[in-house]
């Protein structure tokens, strides 16, 4: 394998070596296509060097700032997302059309897919799902319409597993219960630094009783049955991230040794991110992996600036 090979391919690679020992890896193309959207977190670079064969298609959210519209993946979000949330200008979200999703599973069809996996942010979050049902219903060709009920890399990880159970040659039923346990097992933990983003896209759910002290408080926040919850209310920034540690440690310790994984995701505040990365890796050497990458902006233009979500995934937690 070339040490240039993109990290995607060496990754899917490595995972499917290990289930068909002595074979080329890609030679097969699956027969299920995986589809989501941008909410999955998955790094642009990654998803854009696997092989292009149309076995992952994203679908991009769009984001409007101010009166502009612009699509996640075909745009650079980052810097407009950015400035509009500093100014106070208004920063909203949409989910994609039907037509969007119809188009992805035609495609899928036309590419000779005998069927598609469609994995999706939280209902609880989105009506992106609701969009992908009614587009399946539409279609001459048999999809089946995953709710996460998560976001970012936790629904990232069972697209990923998706992934990998597709190319390793399952059927759709294979697919989606390797898609279902990756997501079972994943957690999201995250700190924003003011609720005020959340509550104004209307994204904080039961977190709504701490408004009261919402000046006086930084969250700790994590997602549970597809909604936005509180963990615990912290007074410093400081003591947050330090607390957030702590929790992202103790779910790693809790999980088969050298099995899992973590995913950190950050806006606006890179350093930040790497800095908490280094301190995951030393403190938790048995770690499989730890990627870091910008906070889809379908989800920053809700949680602002200076997010840190981390998320942790692998073999569930030991009984």
């Amino acid at each position: 394998m070339s040490q240039r090979e993109p990290a995607a391919l060496a990754w899917l690679r490595d995972q499917l070596a290990r289930r068909r020992p002595g074979q080329d890896p890609l030679a097969i193309r699956p027969e299920v296509a995986v589809i989501t959207d941008s909410a999955s977190g998955l790094p642009p670079d990654w998803a854009s060097s696997l092989p292009h064969d149309g076995r992952l298609t994203i679908v991009p959210m769009p984001v409007l700032v101010g009166t502009e519209i612009f699509g996640e993946g075909a745009d650079d979000l980052a810097e407009p997302i950015a400035v509009a949330l500093a100014a106070g200008r208004p920063v909203k979200t949409s989910r994609p059309s039907p037509g969007q999703f119809e188009r992805a599973y035609l495609a899928a069809k036309s590419a000779g897919f005998a069927a598609a996996v469609s994995v999706h942010i939280s209902g609880g979050l989105s009506g992106t799902v609701e969009a992908a049902r009614l587009a399946a219903s539409r279609v001459d060709f048999p999809v089946e319409v995953i709710d996460s009920r998560t976001a970012g890399m936790a629904q990232g990880f069972g697209v990923q597993g998706a992934l990998l159970a597709a190319s390793a040659g399952l059927d759709a039923a294979g697919v989606v219960r390797a898609a279902g346990e990756e997501l079972a097992a994943s957690r999201i933990y995250f700190y924003v630094p003011s609720l005020d983003q959340l509550r104004r896209g209307g994204r904080i759910g039961t977190a709504a009783s701490w408004l009261g002290t919402v000046f006086a408080i930084k969250p700790l926040l994590s997602i549970q049955d597809g909604k936005i919850v509180p963990l615990e209310k912290v007074r410093s920034a400081g003591r947050a991230i330090a607390r957030l540690e702590e929790l992202v440690l103790a779910d790693v310790a809790a999980r088969p040794a050298g099995a899992a994984k973590a995913a950190i995701h950050h806006f606006g505040n890179e350093s930040q991110a790497r800095e908490f990365a280094q301190r995951l890796r030393t403190a938790a050497p048995e770690l499989a992996e730890v990627d870091i990458t910008p906070l889809p902006a379908v989800l920053a233009a809700h949680a602002g600036l200076g997010v840190l979500a981390v998320i942790v995934g692998g073999p569930p937690t030991r009984s």
